[in-house]
């Protein structure tokens, strides 16, 4: 029997090596997951440079005059600048209040999901450093101003500063009023989906080896177990890959991102091995999380894009048409998903060709039951979803590979089924049955419609 060893992520080891204190990657991970969904970061950046700004200004000051056009009085600066203090507190309260009708929005009609994207809008982040920096660079430059001595070109520059911030703004309101839709939120989620399983299935498959099948008998197995539970978040395959080698072992992934680990339980399992590896370092190279992200999770947005799609069907919002927009995005996934190489395990191997890392994967079948199940059973009573969705099926029979048509198939009877469960009329039940990708209005007629 082989022999198990367990090691516990994080515990000590008397005669074992100095633990190194330098940053995980995990670590590294989850720090750069904050920073880009923190809204304060970046405007805290903003605050410094105006206020260095500031600075600048005032010792560009002093190696010349502007022009007696571009000149202030005292009184006139303390006027100007103060202004412009007390608006960008204002702008600011007013970003903010827009922040929380989003929130309300994205929680009650869309998917709480989203906002981890939300949080990470580059134009967001820029409005508000904006501000911060403008009310800095003014509030500095108010300090100095003198009776005898008044910052003309800082003053200049606060009002060039203030025409951008409201520029941004007005850009920031027109972006946020048409991509809030649902719409453009299942386009933005199903481009990112598709971009992250194209660039995980490439970054795989470029050094995918055989199947080294499960470990022989006399191999020893060491489970390395996890200290904390959290989502997998992402896994560094290079380091894992890297760690295997060096040890002469195989790393076996247990779980696949986007599942959820409790404390205690075996994350990886290493296979034979000239020495045991640090069960920290091993860890390490696995980031764990409160919640899935799409960095290495595909999956998650296909899961984004389908909680917006039923909760458009739930009663109280009843909104199929939306669902029927969102089916358009899900269709182009699965249509990518489709032609891209997928495999329920990943077994990688180092420069000699022997296995080091098996991470687990989805096959496209999942990414289909993920996509239609639960459409399917909330909007059975809608003809004009059970349309879309035989659309889609229909659409997915035409183009996919031979291998994935069964899969289709069988979801083409599921719908058959609960066609027939929900509409007990014949014209109905035939209308139901008839495959139309706008839902209702394509022009498309069932076959057994009486004339007339």
């Amino acid at each position: 029997m082989p022999r198990a060893v367990e090691f516990c992520a994080g515990a000590r080891e008397g005669n074992g090596p100095r633990v190194r204190t330098m940053m995980s990657w995990s670590s590294a991970f989850r720090l750069r997951q904050y920073a880009k969904a923190s809204l304060w970061i970046v405007p805290l950046f903003g605050l410094v440079l105006g206020v260095i700004l500031a600075e600048c200004a005032m010792a560009a000051e002093r190696t010349g005059r502007l022009s007696v056009n571009w000149q202030y009085s005292a009184t006139t600066a303390s006027g100007v600048l103060t202004a412009i203090v007390g608006a960008m507190v204002a702008l600011l309260g007013f970003v903010v209040t827009i922040g929380v009708l989003v929130v309300q929005q994205a929680t009650g009609t869309l998917s709480p999901r989203y906002m981890r994207l939300w949080y990470r809008d580059r134009l967001q982040k820029a409005v508000l450093a904006t501000f911060t920096g403008t009310f800095a660079f003014a509030f500095s430059l108010l300090r100095r101003i003198e009776s005898d001595s008044v910052p003309d070109l800082g003053v200049t520059l606060a009002g060039v500063a203030v025409s951008v911030s409201l520029l941004l703004l007005l850009v920031y309101l027109n972006r946020f009023t048409h991509n809030l839709r649902p719409v453009a939120i299942a386009d933005l989620v199903g481009r990112m989906g598709t971009k992250v399983l194209t660039r995980w299935s490439a970054g795989t498959g470029g050094s995918e080896i055989r199947d080294d099948g499960p470990a022989p008998p006399g191999r020893p197995v060491t489970a390395v177990r996890s200290r904390d539970g959290g989502v997998i978040q992402a896994i560094n395959v290079v380091g894992l890959t890297a760690a295997a080698a060096r040890h002469d072992c195989t790393f076996v992934v247990t779980h696949q991102v986007g599942d959820f680990v409790p404390p205690g339980a075996t994350i990886v399992e290493v296979r034979g091995g000239t020495s045991a590896p640090d069960p920290r370092l091993v860890t390490g190279l696995v980031a764990l999380g409160t919640e899935r992200t799409i960095e290495q999770d595909p999956a998650f947005a296909l899961r984004v894009l389908v909680d917006i799609a039923i909760r458009a069907l739930s009663p109280a919002v009843n909104d199929p048409t939306t669902a029927v927009q969102v089916l358009n995005h899900i269709e182009a996934f699965l249509h990518i998903a489709g032609r891209t190489g997928l495999s329920r395990r990943h077994v990688l191997g180092d420069d000699r060709g022997r296995p080091r890392l098996v991470v687990p994967g989805r096959v496209w079948e999942d990414y289909l039951q993920l996509a239609v199940t639960e459409i399917r059973e909330y909007g059975a009573g809608s003809t004009q979803i059970c349309r879309r969705l035989r659309a889609l099926l229909e659409g997915l029979l035409d183009t996919l590979p031979a291998e994935h048509l069964p899969a289709v198939r069988t979801e083409l009877g599921l719908l058959d089924e609960s066609v027939e469960r929900e509409f007990t009329d014949p014209f109905r039940r035939a209308t139901a049955r008839t495959g139309d990708s706008q839902g209702i209005g394509g022009g498309q007629r069932p076959k057994d419609a009486p004339p007339g």
